[in-house]
């Protein structure tokens, strides 16, 4: 089958190349995202392979039926960029990767909390200036703190699971229940009391209509003063304007995020040479207390190894006319 992949980078590449054995795919590699403008880019493709921050709204998606697009295969879990309803009527089938390692996401939440709170990038800056101060980089002991995980999925419970390693106690928010933080002894409690009693709170949660700016003004009013907020889910979980006057009033203490609102327009780019226009962004990085990583959560080799695999064998699974459990059902979307 004839792929198109979209947002390419070298280790995109390199993985997806070892995944196709035998070349049974003819895999054309693009590195610009997919919008409108290179859409054209789709023509003679069967199928396209696509990343978070490629455009697939529905004029995207007309445009690339209408040059004989069939199937979207993401290399993502989740697919909140895709015009759901469109795809439908366009009878388009949609693959995506649901996990490919919740480890990789832990983890570096959990490295987000300790930089942030031992100051360890500002020590680093500081003794590569022959600064061997101490002053500006007290933290606090983990052990005894409160974490609360908003969303206790996969992700989720690992994260719970290393901050239970370091003696923290644990509070979530889910719809349900998992009984694995249960037995680690999370307590669930409302948003709001997770909010006003956590020294830490780590999001975990999908993008969703209900959790489209879940941190607001009205959240970070409800908060502990001081905590730390880590976000490694979908940048539109905050309200980047809310969390900013958080920072500014000390009610949020640290900030920690590997995902941005806007990042659609900077992440996964060189843009070093460049002035940025995003007035928001620019402002977050001048609090000595935020830290932005640019959307590497997921970026292991491990992780990279089980994208690639997923996503050809959804391919194949798609070409050969088999079931794949890895399809999201379009079937219930409303019109």
């Amino acid at each position: 089958m004839k792929v198109g992949v979209f947002s390419t980078k070298s280790y995109d590449r390199t993985f997806l190349e070892a995944a196709n054995v035998d070349g049974q795919h003819d895999l054309v590699f693009f590195e610009p995202r997919l919008t409108l403008e290179t859409s054209v880019l789709a023509t003679g493709l069967t199928a396209i392979c696509a990343f978070v921050n490629d455009q697939l709204d529905a004029s995207v998606l007309s445009a690339i039926a209408q040059k004989g697009v069939r199937l979207i295969a993401l290399r993502s879990a989740g697919f909140n960029h895709v015009d759901l309803a469109a795809a439908r009527d366009l009878e388009l089938t949609l693959l995506r990767v649901p996990a490919y390692s919740p480890y990789a996401v832990a983890e570096h939440a959990v490295a987000l909390i300790l930089c942030l709170n031992r100051k360890i990038h500002r020590a680093y800056n500081r003794v590569r200036e022959d600064n061997f101060s101490l002053e500006g980089l007290l933290g606090f002991d983990l052990h005894g703190r409160t974490v609360g995980i908003v969303g206790t999925g996969k992700i989720g419970a690992l994260t719970a699971k290393i901050m239970h390693g370091f003696g923290c106690r644990l509070v979530g928010y889910d719809v349900s229940q998992n009984p694995d933080c249960l037995v680690m002894g999370m307590e669930y409690v409302s948003l709001p009391e997770l909010f006003a009693t956590s020294d830490i709170v780590s999001l975990h949660c999908p993008l969703m209509p209900e959790t489209y700016h879940l941190i607001n003004a009205e959240a970070v009013n409800q908060m502990k003063p001081g905590l730390i907020l880590i976000n490694t889910s979908r940048g539109q979980l905050i309200d980047t304007k809310a969390v900013t006057k958080g920072l500014k009033s000390g009610k949020i203490g640290y900030l920690g995020l590997d995902v941005y609102e806007q990042e659609s327009d900077l992440f996964f780019e060189d843009l070093s040479n460049q002035v940025i226009q995003d007035d928001v962004f620019q402002r977050l990085l001048t609090f000595p207390n935020v830290l932005i990583t640019g959307h590497q959560a997921f970026f292991t080799e491990d992780a990279l190894r089980n994208i690639a695999t997923t996503t050809i064998a959804n391919i194949t699974d798609f070409e050969q006319g088999r079931p794949c459990p890895n399809q999201v059902s379009l079937d219930q979307v409303q019109k």
